[in-house]
């Protein structure tokens, strides 16, 4: 009998289905790392924003509503917006602050604390 050398066409087409399934599932398990920290950081910066917002509101003299501060200007263009609702709580003296960050008009962050007079 005469000795064969290489590979077989369906050795070679089992092999390449193979590899072939490998790379999707990396690739999906890429694609979804991905998404992961895009969401991360978009919660973080929304975090950051909120509490930045928050201090604002404390630093100033107590009122009836508040302005959002200004986004800072290396989130400018990025798509967030602030929002401050207050809530007067028991005789006036103390307020229910909510601050709300959206990206895009999706709600990413809320945050609530207390402000007394």
């Amino acid at each position: 009998m005469k000795s064969e050398k290489g590979f077989s066409l369906i050795g070679v087409v089992i092999a390449m289905a193979l590899v072939g399934i490998i790379a999707i599932a990396f690739l999906g398990g890429l694609a979804n790392a991905s998404k992961t920290l895009f969401i991360a950081d978009e919660r973080a910066t929304a975090n950051n924003l909120a509490e930045s917002q928050m201090e604002s509101v404390k630093n100033r003299p107590y009122a009836i509503s508040y302005d959002p501060a200004p986004i800072p200007s290396e989130y400018s263009g990025t798509g967030y917006s602030a929002a401050i609702d207050v809530e007067p709580l028991e005789d006036g003296s103390i307020q229910k602050i909510t601050v709300t960050i959206e990206h895009y008009g999706s709600e990413v962050a809320i945050l609530g604390d207390y402000k007394v007079k």
